[in-house]
């Protein structure tokens, strides 16, 4: 089945994305991971050992409030409950875990490590 535009956009993203996480150190687990309860963008490990769950955020503009706005306190439960689920299922819930955003806006990428905590 062809992609849509926006489906493309937002494969490109997670690309540069996973990329720029990788040249900072990061290792790159999964990509697109999903669930019953959501999907992850990507799950990567950080040199020190912590999982990091990244969400990918791509806009064209800071129209309407831009990519950060999109993370609304529900976006972010859903990450955290896929995020239970997926350390679950790969036994690694003692390991200690964050969330981090990748903005991309305008053609500027902005990471923002762990730029939220579930619950908080």
């Amino acid at each position: 089945m062809a992609r849509t535009t926006r489906q493309a956009d937002g494969a490109e993203g997670e690309a540069l994305a996973a990329a720029h996480l990788a040249r900072a150190g990061l290792r790159v687990l999964s990509r697109n991971w999903r669930c019953r309860a959501g999907e992850l963008d990507i799950v990567a490990r950080d040199t020190d050992g912590t999982l990091v769950f990244v969400e990918v955020r791509r806009r064209a503009s800071s129209a309407f409030g831009g990519a950060a706005a999109s993370i609304t306190p529900a976006k972010q439960l859903r990450l955290a409950r896929a995020a239970e689920f997926y350390r679950q299922v790969m036994h690694c819930t003692a390991q200690p875990c964050r969330f981090d955003v990748v903005l991309i806006e305008a053609g500027q990428l902005e990471w923002i490590r762990d730029a939220f905590q579930p619950g908080a």
